[in-house]
């Protein structure tokens, strides 16, 4: 079993940064595949970035490749999604979840998922 807990949202203006926190609870931390995905009003869920159970490998949606970045410290039991330049379009609810699967960019892979936190980009 392994809970997760995002932070770090918030209101932004287009142009800047934000850093998102996932904490994750659980000894099986270490050998998930986690993922960053958002879904914004109206819209479903889409994947945004993921990084393999050791932080060797990444993968990137191409609306945030160049701009966002994935990170995790295993020794923390962290997962990070660094956001620059952001966009109106950024906007959105963003949830950390966690997978078994190598590679995994489906929602369908994803075992295990965090409440989200909100990101606003004005203009």
């Amino acid at each position: 079993q392994v809970q997760l807990v995002e932070s770090g949202g918030g209101l932004v203006q287009a142009g800047g940064s934000l850093r998102l926190s996932c904490a994750a609870s659980g000894r099986t931390f270490s050998k998930n595949t986690m993922g960053w995905f958002r879904q914004a009003p109206g819209k479903e869920r889409e994947f945004v970035a993921r990084i393999s159970a050791s932080g060797s490998s990444t993968y990137y949606a191409d609306s945030v490749k160049g701009r966002f970045t994935i990170s995790r410290d295993n020794a923390k039991n962290m997962v990070y999604l660094q956001m620059n330049s952001l966009k109106p379009e950024d906007t959105a609810v963003y949830c950390c979840a966690a997978s078994w699967v190598l590679g995994a960019t489906s929602t369908a892979s994803y075992e295990y998922w965090g409440q989200g936190t909100q990101v606003t980009v004005s203009s």
